[in-house]
């Protein structure tokens, strides 16, 4: 009975309705936020993004009742669960906060696009190694921090009067965002040789550890590649055996035939 709709729900076909759906959707949320395109066309779009949710959640169903517990095991599939539940929550009173996560469904858009799970999955796969490098981060400014409070608090106290002041104000600079002219240079008026304090902080977290975070996110991601591509050797592996234990039992099967014919063959 349920054949059908998982074959349905396997085409391709399908999957590119739903990617419509999805993409037409984020554009109707967006043009929801328009007081002018509300004004004109809002209950039109009302109607739409209803009607969209509605599909969203069949297809939901759909795939529950194909798949069963296995569904409730698979990551993407509990995303996308939540996803769309989130949608369903009333957006009134209280809980008027969720009618702004009503755009997570775009969200759906990386569960059903393969390069994007890719993506995500290295991302995923690089957080052990990123953790590492954040605790790394987290004690390099705070010897700066503390370096620079020390250094440079009397002088500048917007800037550097207490640790969490100094620690932003590092930041600021390691994102290289006006770290010159808005930060360096004025200190270095005062403190001629400060260069000496800020330019090796710059070489050690924006050309060093940022770095770091790159190289562990292209080896996650670099993995999952791999991963997936000795997924589909084993698969084709495993056909190819298939393939070959039916090509032998075929080969049985014709001189088991052929045996027969001949014991059957009268001989002259």
């Amino acid at each position: 009975m349920l054949e059908p709709v998982r074959r349905l729900l396997e085409a391709r076909g399908w999957e590119t309705f739903i990617l419509s759906l999805i993409i037409v959707n984020a554009a109707i949320l967006g043009l929801m936020t328009s007081e002018a395109v509300m004004a004109e066309a809002g209950e039109l779009l009302l109607v739409l993004d209803t009607a969209i949710l509605a599909v969203f959640v069949v297809e939901i169903a759909m795939r529950i009742a194909v798949h069963r517990l296995a569904f409730f095991r698979d990551a993407w599939s509990l995303f996308d669960f939540f996803v769309v539940a989130i949608a369903l929550v009333p957006a009134t009173g209280e809980f008027s906060v969720l009618r702004a996560l009503r755009i997570l469904r775009v969200l759906r858009l990386v569960s059903m696009v393969p390069s994007l799970r890719r993506v995500v999955n290295g991302l995923v796969a690089a957080l052990p190694g990123m953790g590492s490098i954040v605790l790394l981060m987290v004690i390099v400014f705070y010897v700066f921090a503390v370096m620079a409070t020390s250094l440079y608090g009397a002088t500048f106290p917007e800037w550097f009067g207490s640790i969490g002041a100094s620690a932003y104000s590092l930041f600021q600079i390691m994102t290289l965002e006006s770290w010159s002219m808005g930060i360096v240079r004025p200190v270095m008026e005062a403190h001629p040789y400060a260069w000496a304090f800020f330019v090796p902080f710059i070489m050690v977290t924006a050309f060093a550890v940022l770095n770091l975070f790159i190289g562990i996110i292209v080896s996650g991601m670099q993995q999952e590649v791999e991963e997936e591509a000795a997924a589909s050797r084993d698969v084709l592996m495993e056909e190819s055996h298939a393939i070959h234990d039916e090509i032998r039992q075929l080969r049985e099967e014709v001189r088991t035939l052929t045996a027969t014919v001949r014991e059957l063959t009268p001989t002259r």
